[in-house]
């Protein structure tokens, strides 16, 4: 068993021994992290930090002094995730009980999402993913959660052609969750918001297919059904009191006889008629489902997460999430929620002409549509997804995560998933449903 190593923080300089530069010291017994600079520079330096240390194949750590404060400690425990093995962390020992509560739980929210993201395809599939996540919701809502799965050719009966196409190939059915979180007790409460998570377990890109270093992360692809999840958690941890419908859509894009093929055509059950350009442009294909079932609910806040597209991570890199909306005191709000709770979020353009942008000549819409770059666009994406909103997309967000998950790891993650998202989104329900 390896011994605890101290952690101390500091908001000076190293000394000249070190070098001024130095980002940790040791005094043979305990490690300081000179943090210098404003909030947000601390914040930076001390994720690393932390990261180096775990680099290191220091896994057992306890956060010590008096100085540490919430967000500090953190960003420290965002840098220490490991992606295999284990690693201990103890907050600070002066930590008040309400920030404890908040750290806990951020960390049992975040600690399954990841664990899901990351998990092998193997393991996690529809039907598994979905048990997960029901699991976890009723851990933190207990009783007053119910939910539904609707699988196989269930799904074609009650006109769900979207998750069922792009999952029939698969000997794991498709397969959609509607969950209910009603602390109202009234089961006629209304819908204070809705949240819908793409949920493809695995991504081979169907008949267009992926090259093999493209399919190699594809277990990611669930990210956005892990990240709204991850969410509801944290937000029922935090003492949401409004009933909310969390909507999963979930499949494994594969390839046998069965499965779809360029130029079919989806008629969705709200009549919009779709082709079929690209099988790799398969979220939107079951997020369009899961709007609709969002919008059935009556919900006037819908919140989509997904990681839909290579154009989002082409534009804000993988610490920033995609933002993208049609209402922009909404999205104008998200932002600044994803701001206080210390998570990057970038907000690109979606007006009513993007739903256009992906035209065809046989159908109302299809799936994708070409662009300069030879690259369907993210806002041409999340003008597809807008076809599917009620109100005119007044009311809803979709975040295209960029930030989810990481390939090779860097100075501040690990490899794998990196949480991104769940903190906006929780904040979001706590302060807008």
């Amino acid at each position: 068993m390896s011994a605890t190593l101290s952690i101390l923080l500091s908001n000076t300089a190293a000394n000249a021994k070190w070098g001024a530069n130095a980002l940790l010291t040791s005094d043979g017994d305990a490690m300081t992290i000179h943090a210098i600079g404003d909030d947000a520079n601390q914040l930076e330096l001390i994720q690393r930090a932390a990261r180096r240390l775990q680099t290191q194949g220091i896994n057992d750590v306890a956060l010590t002094g008096d100085n540490w404060t919430l967000p500090q400690q953190w960003a420290f425990a965002k840098g220490f995730s490991v992606s295999k093995g284990e690693s201990a962390l103890q907050w600070a020992t002066n930590t008040p009980e309400s920030e404890l509560t908040i750290l806990q739980a951020r960390s049992a929210s975040r600690d399954w999402a990841v664990a899901a993201i990351n998990g092998a395809p193997e393991d996690i599939y529809p039907e598994s993913l979905i048990d997960s996540a029901i699991a976890e919701i009723k851990r933190v809502g207990g009783d007053k959660v119910t939910a539904q799965v609707i699988k196989g050719d269930e799904l074609l009966e009650q006109g769900w052609i979207g998750v069922h196409t792009v999952g029939r190939a698969s000997k794991r059915v498709p397969a959609m969750l509607i969950l209910d979180y009603n602390p109202t007790n009234d089961v006629n409460a209304p819908v204070a918001a809705a949240l819908v998570g793409k949920g493809i377990t695995f991504d081979s890109g169907g008949y267009t297919i992926k090259s093999g270093p493209g399919m190699m992360t594809m277990k990611c692809d669930m990210g956005g059904a892990a990240t709204v999840t991850g969410a509801l958690s944290l937000a029922i941890s935090q003492g949401l009191n409004k009933r909310v419908q969390l909507i999963l859509c979930c499949a494994e894009n594969l390839i046998n006889g069965e499965a779809y093929k360029l130029g079919d055509i989806l008629t969705y059950k709200n009549g919009t008629t779709v082709e079929i350009l690209n099988t790799d442009a398969e979220g939107r294909l079951v997020l369009a489902d899961g709007l609709m079932v969002a919008g059935e609910s009556g919900a006037p806040l819908i919140i989509d997460a997904a990681t839909l597209t290579g154009a989002a991570l082409t534009a804000v890199g993988t610490q920033y999430n995609a933002v993208f909306s049609m209402d922009d005191a909404l999205a104008n709000r998200a932002l600044a929620h994803g701001d206080s709770v210390g998570e990057m979020n970038w907000r690109l353009p979606l007006a009513p002409f993007h739903m256009h942008e992906c035209p065809s000549h046989y159908a109302d819409t299809a799936n994708t549509g070409a662009s300069k770059m030879g690259v369907p666009g993210a806002s041409n994406a999340a003008g597809f997804l807008a076809r599917f909103v009620p109100n005119n997309g007044r009311g809803w967000l979709h975040f295209d995560l960029a930030a989810c998950f990481q390939d090779n790891g860097n100075a501040k993650w690990s490899p794998g998933a990196t949480g991104l998202g769940i903190e906006t989104i929780a904040k979001v329900l706590l302060e807008e449903a």
